[in-house]
């Protein structure tokens, strides 16, 4: 029935020639220019070349759980990614196996229904007996399966409007001269007529692989499964890339399962004897080690090779595209070896150091930041030579803003100021680690305590503001985190110089490994999935790298907040002399930051009176951009232009002006069309002004004082790491507290909770202690 459906599903000679013409006009202006064949691509980013991609399908990525059919569904998704980058203009491929899986479903089908009519004649009814199938032989099922393999195909790529030819090869066509050219030739062709050719094993005639034939060299591979003939047939046909699917995500030192295994993000030539290989998949020929050796053949060969997981049911639908998208899926082989750590091994270093830092006595931490702090003033004509350098990079290439430009820039005042927030921070640092913030006496000699902890490693994305760096290298430090950064590439020169300052001041106290810098190739996104190894996300820059970085971030908390559209309402009984001051320092002081005033919201008592006309005409002055509400442009005849939406962040001198009837109606409004971030009242009514502190729920409300004094340093905490518009955890400007946890302590001695019970002798008394008074290790017992 299945072979009757899919006989059906096929198309006739006559929808091919169709198909056939349409892929020949299909226009390929979009089709990646490729590479001069000879050299693999050194960096995954560089994989979206690709022209020419041989698609490897292992027998676990095809065959059902149960060995007999095919997976439909992952073949159904893996069919859409190839035809996808077929009709992008590039040049595919696919070697596939489960032709014997889908014979041996097709011959066990025909084996139970002959076994069952020679039954039921035998025995005159239709009691059949229990019937056991006889060993099926490979190659039978190979010639059974073949035909019903290639007509799914056929079907599925049809949806595409993508043309298919079946090509079957044994080893022999390798190995002989005139065979070899004219496969070659064929598959050319094949190509060039934008035809995808699907290629498989004779298996119905192929004989037993030759033992210790394999991989002999760069001009001899024994072609004895499938990873070997793509192998052989990507560098034969000078294919760019060859991704291999298989049923685990890629290769790891050891095998899967095992406590020590760890995932091998990139294999380089050599490595090879820190790899123990386990038991090979549940069908197939091959296992993992026929995998690592046909791709290092390949790669030999000039291909570049990605063994990645093709039966993961929430990647399998864009596993391949990833791939060629450059992103970090399966492992990436590669001929060149970087010259500093990756970033899996940075993080390791950074936690093992991050441990020893959170363990040094606060002092210490203190010396550390100190230090820092006067290497900014004593070296500031090194930082400020190679901020010159990033600035002149930047002018020239013309693509920064001038608020970007700005962040970029750092002068000696700047420093300075830095130099004074980190002596604040270590100053706080000496009453942060190891604080205890409750004590419980829960019976005799048995005290519960709750201390603070660091997080564990902090992953801080920013963008082109330098000065970022020894803010929130400070804080963590005197929080005892761990700490890897990733800065914009517009301040690369900067942030080297910094971050070799700050690990300068780190090796004092031998702790030098606690601050790593990333910079390598590699991509946020990448970054956002080491889930196993980063303990919380902190990006610092626009609404959209917080919004990126938020989507990206898998399993990991994310600290920041997407959006600042920050609002200033002026009340009915606002002072003229607050109002005009506090609306132009919360719009006009730095328009780019986050705690700018986006949205003016106005009391209707208010219009037409000498107040509004001063606050226009600053706002004109300063040549802020009004955008009329809906209700403030229905009171006017000509009114500016009308907002598109009421929660815009401009990030400019730009802002949306709109009426309320209340105090009531500006909260309600606020709640509505806010971000939780900053919002004011200006008031001289202390009523009113209550009422909105109170009912308003964002993380910053202010009375009579400007949006821009959300911030860290104005705060008083040093420096900030970010400003948090979460409901748990940090909210607000977040400093060092923000980057604690806790952990309870329980001291004991010997007790079991079994001398709790009814039957026990001893009793609860849940005493609260001073946090000031020593553990009860260091006091006299009563």
């Amino acid at each position: 029935m299945l072979l009757r459906r899919l006989t059906l599903c096929s198309r006739n000679p006559l929808d091919l020639q169709r198909h056939v013409c349409r892929s020949l006009i299909r226009p390929l202006t979009q089709a990646p220019q490729g590479r001069a064949h000879g050299s693999s691509f050194a960096h995954r980013s560089e994989l979206r070349q690709a022209k020419r991609i041989v698609v490897k399908l292992g027998s676990a990525v095809v065959t059902r759980g149960d060995e007999c059919g095919l997976a439909l569904g992952r073949l159904a998704s893996i069919v859409e990614q190839v035809a996808m980058l077929q009709n992008q203009g590039r040049e595919m491929m696919i070697v596939t196996s489960g032709a014997v899986a889908f014979g041996k479903q097709r011959l066990r089908h025909e084996i139970l229904l002959s076994q069952s009519v020679r039954q039921a004649l035998h025995s005159g009814h239709n009691q059949l007996k229990d019937m056991s199938l006889p060993v099926l032989e490979a190659r039978a099922c190979a010639a059974a399966g073949q035909s019903g393999l290639m007509a799914l195909y056929e079907a599925m790529f049809t949806q595409y409007s993508t043309c298919t030819a079946q090509v079957l090869v044994t080893n022999l066509d390798f190995h002989d001269d005139q065979k070899r050219q004219n496969l070659n030739s064929t598959l050319q062709e094949l190509l060039r007529m934008n035809i995808v050719p699907i290629i498989n094993t004779n298996d119905a005639v192929v004989p037993p692989p030759e033992p210790n034939s394999d991989l002999q060299g760069v001009n001899v591979i024994s072609i004895k499964d499938n990873d070997s003939l793509a192998a052989r047939l990507a560098v034969e046909m000078k294919a760019d890339l060859l991704i291999a699917l298989s049923d685990v995500e890629g290769l790891y030192n050891s095998p899967p399962g095992t406590d020590d295994a760890k995932f091998i993000d990139i294999f380089y030539p050599g490595d090879q004897q820190s790899i123990t290989y386990g038991t090979k998949s549940r069908v197939g020929l091959g296992g993992m080690e026929a995998k690592v050796k046909a791709a290092l053949w390949a790669l030999q060969g000039g291909t570049s090779v990605v063994i990645a997981n093709g039966t993961h049911p929430k990647v399998t639908g864009h596993v391949i595209t990833d791939i060629v998208e450059g992103k970090k899926v399966g492992t990436f082989f590669s001929e060149i070896k970087p010259a500093g750590p990756t970033v899996e091994h940075q993080t390791e270093m950074a936690r093992n150091s991050g441990r020893a830092l959170a363990s040094l006595h606060p002092d210490q931490r203190s010396e550390i930041i100190c230090h820092l702090a006067e290497l900014l003033t004593e070296r500031k004509e090194e930082i400020l030579a190679a901020n010159k350098l990033d600035m002149d990079l930047a002018a020239n290439a013309g693509h920064l803003p001038a608020a970007m430009l700005k962040r970029l820039s750092l002068s000696p005042a700047k420093l300075n100021s830095l130099a004074i927030g980190l002596r604040q921070i270590a100053v706080a640092a000496q009453d942060s680690v190891g604080r205890v913030l409750r004590r419980t006496r829960v019976s005799h000699n048995l005290e519960l305590e709750q201390i603070t902890v660091p997080i564990g490693v902090l992953l801080v994305i920013f963008e082109a503001r330098p000065d970022c760096l020894p803010q929130v290298s400070a804080l963590a430090i005197a929080s005892g985190n761990a700490l890897l950064l990733k800065g914009g590439k517009e301040a690369a020169n900067t942030n080297h110089v910094l971050h070799q300052l700050t690990q300068e001041a780190l090796s004092m106290h031998g702790v030098r490994e606690a601050v790593q810098l990333v910079s390598t190739r590699e991509e946020v996104e990448d970054l956002c999935r080491l889930d196993k190894m980063i303990d919380l996300i902190i990006p610092r820059g626009s609404s959209q790298l917080v919004r990126d970085i938020q989507r990206a971030a898998k399993g990991i908390p994310v600290l920041g907040h997407s959006e600042g559209v920050c609002h200033v309402y002026v009340d009915a009984d606002a002072s003229i002399d607050k109002v005009i001051k506090i609306v132009r320092d919360s719009k006009c002081d730095y328009p780019a930051a986050c705690n700018a005033m986006e949205t003016l919201l106005i009391h209707r008592d208010i219009l037409r009176t000498p107040l509004f006309d001063q606050i226009i005409d600053m706002l004109r002055t300063e040549q802020v951009k009004i955008h009329a509400g809906p209700r403030f442009a229905s009171y006017l005849t000509f009114s500016p232009s009308e907002a598109k939406s009421l929660r815009t962040e401009y990030g400019d001198l730009e802002c949306c002006m709109e009426v309320v009837d209340s105090m009531q109606d500006a909260v309600d409004h606020i709640h509505k069309y806010g971000s939780s971030h900053t919002d004011v009242i200006i008031t001289e009514n202390e009523d009113t002004a209550e009422q909105f502190l109170q009912q308003l729920d964002s993380a910053c409300v202010f009375w009579n004082a400007s949006s821009r004094f959300a911030d860290g340093y104005r705060f008083g905490l040093g420096a900030e790491v970010g400003i948090s518009t979460a409901r748990i955890h940090a909210r607000g400007p977040v400093g060092l507290e923000g980057l604690l946890t806790t952990k309870w302590v329980l001291r004991g001695d010997g007790h079991t909770a079994a001398d709790f019970s009814e039957q026990g002798t001893m009793k609860y008394l849940h005493e609260n202690l001073p946090v000031g008074q020593p553990p009860a290790g260091q006091r006299d017992s009563n």
